[in-house]
């Protein structure tokens, strides 16, 4: 299984809602065009070119030179991209497996899993680990990961009372292609 449990990979990644599949698909046909990856993702058309602007940018894919007959991709994975593809490849499997449907996934979502997972449950420090990301945005990501069953929040009895945040079993299956 591939790894890809950095928090800044994980971040760069959530940068676009459709970068994770749009990478998984590419591992899956070497390569992608642009009217295929739009018609089976469900992609709308701009938020496809801003996703493939943005990997191009990050140097996970880039135009293929030798475009120009219909059965050759328009975009072809990087020496960098093919390991981030793989593990994109896992992770939408696992999002498939646990019933995560594509609304649930949140710029921060896949960060907020990881860090759960690996043992910060306490809203403040989930917030503190997650460089770049305002308390509303940490907040909204939650709430949508609670509202999709792929986390729990426990109110921690004190004064004041607290919040702690743990995977349920559908968070522990993408957790787990995560690291």
């Amino acid at each position: 299984m591939s790894s890809i449990a950095s928090p800044e990979l994980l971040i760069a990644l959530s940068r676009h809602r459709w970068a994770v599949p749009v990478l998984a698909h590419m591992a899956a046909h070497r390569g992608g065009r642009f009217a295929e990856m739009a018609n089976r993702l469900g992609i709308p058309r701009d938020s496809l070119k801003r996703t493939l602007a943005t990997l191009i940018e990050e140097g996970w894919i880039a135009p293929n030179p030798g475009h120009g007959h219909p059965l050759r991709p328009d975009y072809l994975l990087s020496d960098a991209g093919h390991r981030v593809a793989l593990a994109c490849r896992t992770i939408a499997d696992a999002q498939t497996q646990a019933g995560m449907p594509p609304e649930a996934v949140t710029r921060w979502s896949l960060p907020l899993l990881h860090l759960i997972d690996t043992g910060e449950a306490r809203f403040n420090r989930l917030e503190r680990a997650m460089a770049g990301a305002t308390p509303r945005a940490v907040a909204a990501s939650l709430k949508a990961l609670i509202r999709h069953d792929l986390v729990a929040r426990e109110v921690v009895a004190g004064f004041p009372p607290s919040s702690a945040y743990r995977l349920t079993r559908r968070g522990e299956t993408v957790a787990k292609a995560l690291c």
